[in-house]
């Protein structure tokens, strides 16, 4: 667990540093984390040929079920990245924006960037027909980081947003938005 606090205080520091160092390992860190999405895809598909996984569904059902996922993945991303950057900050945790962001996607969400993220490797696996990648790969990485977000992240928030972070927390959910059976009257 100490090594956890080190790693959230140093995050912790780098979020409320204005040097040049934080612009450095802003790029190291996106590029990290984008490498490590291409990386588990392209393992994905060398799974599936190395244990002869077939491909799942007809390939015209693959695209035409995987491609809107895919898409919306990839348009979640986006949106997300481009209102942190309107905010003065990046998604990438050492150079944040300096005030919560409860817009957009991120009303409903707390994580919607994560969101598009899991459905972009999701509908790049049923595009690709990729069994591991669907039922392996992209499970695996939403556990590790649900336990990123839990363990380091969002205790850094807490401790540079304080009070409406833990309020934000309260009401607004990690990955998915809440469906509400309320009808309003």
């Amino acid at each position: 667990m100490r090594l956890l606090k080190q790693w959230t205080d140093f995050i912790h520091r780098s979020a409320l540093n204005k040097g040049q160092d934080r612009k450095y390992l802003t790029y190291l860190m996106g590029s990290l984390y984008v490498g490590s999405i291409a990386f588990l895809i392209y393992l994905s598909f060398e799974c599936d040929r190395f244990f002869s996984l077939h491909r799942m569904l007809p390939k015209g059902f693959r695209f035409g079920l995987g491609l809107p996922i895919l898409t919306v993945g990839l348009m979640f991303w986006v949106w997300c990245a481009v209102i942190f950057l309107k905010k003065k900050g990046t998604p990438v945790p050492v150079k944040p924006p300096p005030t919560l962001v409860s817009t957009g996607p991120y009303a409903y969400t707390r994580n919607p960037m994560l969101t598009g993220i899991f459905l972009f490797m999701f509908g790049t696996g049923l595009i690709a027909g990729s069994v591991s990648l669907i039922f392996i790969f992209t499970p695996a990485f939403i556990f590790f980081n649900f336990l990123e977000l839990k363990l380091i992240e969002e205790p850094e928030l807490e401790m540079r947003l304080g009070a409406d972070y833990r309020e934000y927390k309260k009401t607004i959910p990690m990955f998915f938005p809440k469906i509400s059976s309320r009808t309003d009257k």
